[in-house]
Parts: structure tokens; sequence; C-alpha cells
């Protein structure tokens, strides 16, 4: 099961990957860290099961909210709405989806040319020492 919290705001969603995830604000405990002196070190955790969503406050100092109502337990459905003290998220919930492999060099190719003369220019005589001319050959920009 795909499961995420959408910051209603705006923002990076949070991907849930784990079976139980500790959300609050210190930073070395929990899974989902929340920077804002209303949430609680350790606010609520998220326990992902058999295709479903249950949270269980923490004994927060503000509470925890599932559509609007503050609750100490519960399950969650696809489009509540979950809120730690005053930050809201979207519950989005569904199949698995394939993992696309992370790009480890970004979003963007950049193409990179270099003039001919200089750096290249010692290629050149490198190759025309170990192959012939009809073998290696360095092309001018266009």
């Amino acid at each position: 099961m795909h499961a995420q919290l959408t910051p209603i705001k705006g923002g990076h969603p949070f991907v849930i990957k784990r079976d139980v995830t500790l959300v609050g604000r210190q930073k070395d405990q929990c899974d989902l860290v929340l920077e804002r002196s209303s949430i609680s070190k350790m606010h609520c955790l998220i326990v992902r099961t058999d295709g479903l969503l249950f949270i269980r406050d923490l004994g927060s100092t503000n509470g925890t909210k599932v559509n609007g109502q503050r609750v100490v337990r519960g399950a969650l459905l696809p489009g509540d709405e979950l809120a730690f003290a005053s930050e809201k998220f979207r519950v989005e919930m569904g199949p698995d989806l394939p993992e696309e492999p992370e790009d480890v060099h970004g979003a963007q190719t950049e193409e990179i040319r270099l003039p001919v003369g200089g750096l290249l220019a010692g290629l050149q005589d490198d190759a025309d020492s170990v192959h012939s001319d009809s073998d290696v050959r360095l092309l001018d920009e266009e």
C-alpha cells in the first residue's frame, strides 16, 4: 500500500514507508519531524498495517485531529485531514505504485562543449601516436 501525508499549505509530501512512523519535534527520535513549538517532542504514532493507517496520539499538548475532531486513536481514510497541532496534512492512500529510481545526478542533464584547442589538443597528440588519422579524429565545434 502506498501512503503519504501531503501538507495542506503546500510542500513536499511525506511518504509513509515504515510500519510504525513516529511524528514529533525531536529530530533524533522521530521519522516525521515538524519543527514547530506547538508540536510535542513525540506527538503521535502512525501505524501502517493490512492496507490501513491508524494513529495514536502520545499525550501531546496540542493534540492530534482527524477532520477537525481531536482524537486519541483512530483509523485514517483516503482524503482525511490529519492535523498535528496546527500543521495540517491530507491523507493519501492507494495500491502500491512502482518506485521510480532516484536520480542521483539531478533532474537536468547538462551538455558541456569544450573547444578543440587547449586541453583536447594534447589528447589529439596522444591519439596520433597510438592510432592513425583514420582511426581517431577530434571534430571542431559547429
